[in-house]
């Protein structure tokens, strides 16, 4: 697959980016190079290599999945900067 000068400019539009006519061929070429390497990470076997989420083995750490109702009404709203009756209080937004 070959980006060219149309295609890069293409990209940088869809992706918001403001790119000077002068720097779509470089633009272009970079993306060659990064889909050339994407083309040779496809050649590397794989085979029996589980997938990873980190370069790093860790587990991420897990607790009982259950509903509980908190019991930490007062704690929440201690640093509210208005609270009443339980609740955060907010000035009106909407007229």
């Amino acid at each position: 697959m070959s980006i060219d000068r149309e295609t890069a400019a293409r990209v940088a539009k869809l992706a918001r980016i403001r790119v000077e006519d002068e720097a779509l061929p470089a633009l272009a070429e970079e993306f060659n190079t990064i889909l050339g390497f994407i083309e040779q990470l496809n050649e590397v076997d794989v085979t029996g290599v589980e997938p990873m989420t980190s370069v790093t083995p860790m587990r991420l750490k897990r607790r009982e999945d259950k509903v509980t109702d908190g019991h930490q009404q007062e704690k929440v709203l201690a640093n509210a900067p208005d609270a009443r009756e339980g609740f955060f209080a907010v000035p009106k937004v909407v007229e």
